[in-house]
């Protein structure tokens, strides 16, 4: 069962938000000591999100509030952040990184509801599946 892959990226992706999220509780995480250890977790939590777009969109899955979200240019964005994560870049503030991050409270908001809307999906499609629908 594909989903059940497509589920496991998700778990990775969303317990890199929920260590980032513990940085959040702390304080200002991006500046100080910390700013390097909260770069880390959201930027490899938004690349573990982008894997799940695209496994949402190779498995042709269907959900009104997803396929709603992935129609936001975010997506376009985000797949280059992604790629700035994954992928070497000589320059230390990659316009990659900067791209998605200056769109401010509009990708954060709409990141952590696709977050959001991931999960729901992914746990009542694993809740059918233990319950042998």
């Amino acid at each position: 069962m594909a989903i059940r892959t497509l589920h496991r990226y998700f778990i990775w992706a969303n317990r890199m938000r929920a260590h980032f999220d513990e940085i959040l509780s702390r304080g200002n995480p991006f500046s100080g000591p910390g700013q390097i250890e909260s770069f880390l977790y959201m930027s490899y939590w938004y690349g573990g999100l982008y894997v799940v777009i695209e496994g949402w969109q190779e498995l042709k899955l269907v959900d009104p509030e997803i396929d709603a979200l992935l129609q936001s240019p975010n997506v376009g964005l985000l797949r280059r952040y992604r790629n700035g994560v994954f992928h070497f870049q000589t320059e230390y503030n990659d316009t990659r990184f900067e791209a998605f991050m200056t769109e401010g409270a509009a990708t954060v908001e709409w990141v952590r509801t696709l977050n959001s809307e991931f999960r729901r999906y992914l746990l009542q499609a694993m809740q059918e599946l233990s319950q042998g629908h």
